[in-house]
């Protein structure tokens, strides 16, 4: 039996079409309807039910393939755990992250990881949106969030604080900002979140917290361009820690209230380590958690 024409047929069960699939593969749509065609005639089966708009699985061929592909799967781990023995973990790691999160907290390490791992090759996908990592065939993902929910496992990276700041020239010539409550008076640099827009929140201590309404003539998509903005002295804004550490350190912007928790969702927030829940994790998913627990 042809195990690419297996993994192919596979693939199209998984993402519901012929087309969806040759993106997977890179490859023409007729050579992945080829492959089905000749695991059909081999089997003496219809795995899929095709007609001019609809593609659907017949009963034998989801009969079929929910017993295989689960052996095709072990296959794969098995070669990979008996390669790694010799040559450790090796393959194309698979993984998206946000854009900002990327170039400031991902690529700066790609290097050191691919010194330490020569056998993995990495296809980065830095992205603001939360794609689908079964249905993009991605292997990890890295999500700024609280404690995130949903059937994926998640490992927590680092944790991560949101910060007020400006800088210094705008500190120098405007209002004062003494307390969070003086931010209704400046002009503030919002993300484009809903819940970045409108208000954020602040908590001093064991004290509850409070919320300060925020308003400002400038909504900006991009964390990095929003640094920026800031750093221009367009006026006060909120982002995490890890954004504007490196420009707090060279003067460029200034914390604003370094007394106070500041967040405009939750106060306890973290980078995680987002993988498809699966029994066996590959070695390749595994190094690069465990690499970025160590440097990040």
């Amino acid at each position: 039996m042809d195990m690419q024409s297996l993994r192919t047929t596979g693939l199209v069960a998984q993402h519901g079409s012929f087309a969806a699939a040759a993106r997977v593969l890179h490859v023409d749509p007729s050579s992945v309807s080829r492959a089905v065609a000749a695991l059909e005639a081999e089997l003496g089966i219809r795995i899929f039910q095709r007609s001019t708009r609809t593609l659907s699985m017949t009963e034998e061929g989801e009969a079929y393939l929910s017993q295989v592909l689960p052996l095709l799967d072990e296959m794969d781990h098995a070669r990979e755990r008996a390669m790694a023995f010799s040559n450790g973990p090796s393959g194309t790691l698979k993984m998206t992250t946000s854009v900002a999160f990327a170039h400031e907290c991902i690529v700066p390490h790609l290097k050191g990881f691919m010194e330490l791992y020569p056998n993995i090759a990495v296809e980065l996908a830095p992205t603001d949106a939360n794609l689908d990592l079964n249905a993009n065939n991605i292997d990890l993902a890295i999500r700024l969030a609280p404690a995130p929910s949903g059937d994926l496992i998640s490992t927590r990276l680092m944790r991560t604080r949101y910060l007020v700041c400006a800088s210094p020239d705008y500190l120098a010539k405007a209002e004062p900002l003494s307390t969070p409550e003086d931010l209704a008076h400046h002009p503030c640099l919002r993300f484009a979140l809903p819940a970045f827009r409108t208000q954020w929140r602040f908590r001093q201590g064991d004290n509850d917290p409070i919320e300060v309404p925020v308003s400002g003539k400038l909504i900006i998509g991009n964390a990095q361009a929003l640094r920026r903005a800031a750093s221009m002295g367009l006026g006060p804004t909120l982002l995490a820690d890890w954004l504007i550490r490196g420009a707090i350190e060279r003067g460029e912007l200034v914390e604003v209230f370094p007394d106070w928790d500041c967040t405009a969702t939750e106060f306890e927030t973290a980078a995680w380590a987002l993988y498809p829940s699966r029994v066996y994790l590959p070695r390749k998913v595994r190094s690069m958690i465990d690499f970025l627990r160590k440097v990040l």
